[in-house]
């Protein structure tokens, strides 16, 4: 018969695997120890924030397979081996603070709940000047930007196997001030607008961007708010967006490795100015690229 461990006994020095398969034994286990034991290896990218924005590293536990998750309808990135698996989470800017959870399938077909918490976070407001055809958009433009909504909704759902690559740290895509956070609440011409959903860094026009890790090109355009944009997969639902290129010098189909070039800095569609506008998606929400940067 086991005895649950309680959290004045677990030992301070059990292993990350240890961690994981007590738990998946039914070791009443503190959730700080559990999230220790996710983080703990070294080289853990993206960095857990479990805020609207952010991302939460949920364990699963051991299995001989990988198990299938799900947030809603949406798969999950997991990562892993069968000594312990982990779902990342991509949390919504919209999410409201409060209990969350997602759905796991083993191997056999079995479902079970995972539950986290989301915790709030408040950013910054941004007052911009833009061109008024931007803001107030003629119906020609209108019926331009939804056709390529449609589009693009299409490339954001593109969902394939993860990638066989080391921690998911990214290299900065293009070196410069980071000129507008993640997060930031944008008021267009005294609009208020959606939430800033990258980074931006100023840079110059037609300074080289590099892939932050290993992709596949899937899709590629000049699209109305965007200008010129390169769209990469990078497996499980791991997706980055290249907006406002002066070049575009890859094709849909395309591999690249980490640091291969892409294109260029520029100042098509929406800007106030020649930068990089780099947005990460996890499981078809912008998440912050920051995460997956070193601090």
């Amino acid at each position: 018969m086991h005895v649950p461990f309680s959290p004045i006994t677990i030992p301070s020095h059990l292993s990350r695997r240890a961690v994981l398969l007590a738990a998946a034994a039914g070791y009443a286990l503190p959730a700080s120890l559990l999230a220790q034991a996710v983080l703990s290896a070294d080289g853990i990218w993206p960095r857990a924030s479990q805020v609207p924005g952010g991302v939460a590293w949920l364990p699963l536990g051991p299995a001989a397979q990988r198990p299938l998750a799900f947030a809603g309808e949406l798969p999950l990135l997991v990562l892993g081996d069968a000594a312990g698996w982990t779902a990342l989470v991509g949390i919504a800017l919209s999410a409201a603070p409060g209990e969350a959870n997602i759905t796991v399938q083993a191997a056999d077909g079995s479902r079970r709940d995972v539950a986290y918490t989301i915790a709030p976070k408040r950013y910054s407001e941004q007052h911009l000047k833009v061109e008024p055809r931007t803001v107030d958009l003629s119906p020609e433009d209108l019926a331009r930007y939804e056709r390529e909504r449609a589009h693009q909704e299409g490339v954001m759902a593109t969902f394939s196997e993860p990638l066989p690559q080391g921690p998911l740290r990214m290299r900065v895509p293009v070196p410069g001030r980071r000129s507008s956070s993640f997060g930031l609440r944008r008021v267009f011409n005294g609009q208020p607008r959606n939430p800033h959903s990258g980074m931006d860094i100023a840079a110059a026009t037609g300074t080289p961007v590099l892939a932050p890790l290993p992709a596949r090109v899937i899709d590629t355009g000049d699209y109305f708010f965007n200008g010129n944009t390169v769209w990469l997969d990078h497996g499980g639902g791991l997706l980055s967006m290249m907006c406002h290129l002066s070049e575009i010098d890859v094709k849909p189909g395309d591999t690249l490795k980490t640091g291969e070039r892409l294109g260029a800095v520029g100042a098509t569609g929406r800007v106030t100015g020649p930068h990089l506008h780099w947005g990460v998606m996890l499981n078809r929400t912008m998440v912050d690229p920051a995460l997956f940067l070193p601090a």
